[in-house]
């Protein structure tokens, strides 16, 4: 195996795992405080993509510059959705979370259909051709650019989550919400905050995606979104670090393990291709870490 190669899908799968990593933070951000599971998380994605294409598509300027636009838009989107959807049934069951926010998929997905139709739709990246030269090796600029951008926002996270009267208040809101309201937080208002930074993140993850290349429909969601379920079951639901270590290890092993199977069943003189397994790898990994490690990774045990 060409080791060029091998370079180079480490680093779509590093660019695959920053979006995987920025989708399921936003996730698991809004289980950790609310306690609950939006499945409709994907079409916020798909929100997102949109957001930045029209935006773009509108004013012309660099898509990276407007990726904040559109965390800016889909965070106030997340606030309606909490207060008008989540916010009325929470405590009253499980079953009836995830019939909402099933009912919001469907919702999202026939309301872009209506208003942009089922056309696709992709931005242009300025950068597309640019590809940055390392000896021998080229890669992408805008898959470099993605993971930068990814790196600077998570310690922009982190700090805000620890450094900030607003990110200990959440923190404190995801481990005992009775005693936080006991402290004089307001644990309404941190469930807001944290759908409202779910959304974005979502949006940053969308806007990200159709710039690097990707198509946006409004069924682009479904696949991204599993995937993400995945990453924080395999960190450990509740888990930020879990997140941004599953997201990595999916990343790359998706890009990387159908390559080994194919070099493998070559060796054998057997003209296969493994490109479909690629949506494959992350229930495999799946399996094994719930088998070792039904928590998860990072997961508490008794959780």
């Amino acid at each position: 195996m060409d080791f060029g190669v091998l370079i180079q899908i480490l680093v779509w799968g590093l660019y695959a795992g920053c979006i995987y990593i920025l989708l399921a933070i936003g996730l698991n951000l809004i289980f950790g405080v609310m306690k609950v599971v939006n499945f409709a998380h994907g079409e916020l994605l798909m929100l997102g993509a949109y957001a930045a294409f029209w935006i773009y598509t509108l004013s012309g300027v660099n898509p990276y510059l407007i990726i904040a636009l559109a965390m800016i838009l889909l965070g106030i989107i997340g606030v309606f959705i909490e207060r008008l959807c989540f916010r009325p049934i929470m405590g009253t069951g499980k079953l009836n979370e995830i019939f909402l926010s099933l009912g919001l998929i469907y919702l999202f997905q026939n309301l872009v259909a209506l208003l942009w139709t089922t056309d696709s739709r992709s931005i242009h990246s300025p950068y597309s051709g640019v590809s940055v030269s390392i000896g021998s090796i080229r890669l992408p600029l805008d898959y470099i650019i993605i993971i930068l951008f990814t790196i600077v926002f998570l310690i922009a996270f982190q700090l805000f989550m620890k450094r900030t009267t607003l990110g200990r208040a959440m923190r404190a809101t995801s481990q005992n919400r009775d005693a936080a309201a006991l402290m004089g937080i307001h644990v309404e208002r941190m469930d807001m905050l944290s759908f409202a930074l779910g959304s974005a993140l979502a949006a940053a993850a969308g806007g990200l995606w159709l710039i690097s290349g990707q198509i946006a429909d409004p069924y682009m969601g479904s696949i991204p979104a599993i995937k993400a379920f995945a990453v924080i079951i395999i960190g450990g639901l509740g888990s930020i670090p879990g997140a941004i270590v599953a997201g990595l290890t999916l990343g790359i092993a998706e890009n990387v393990v159908p390559l080994f199977m194919q070099s493998f069943v070559g060796l054998l003189g057997v003209s296969m291709s493994f490109t479909a397994w690629k949506d494959t790898i992350a229930f495999f990994i799946l399996i094994i870490v719930l088998v070792i490690r039904p928590t998860g990774i990072f997961g508490e045990k008794g959780e």
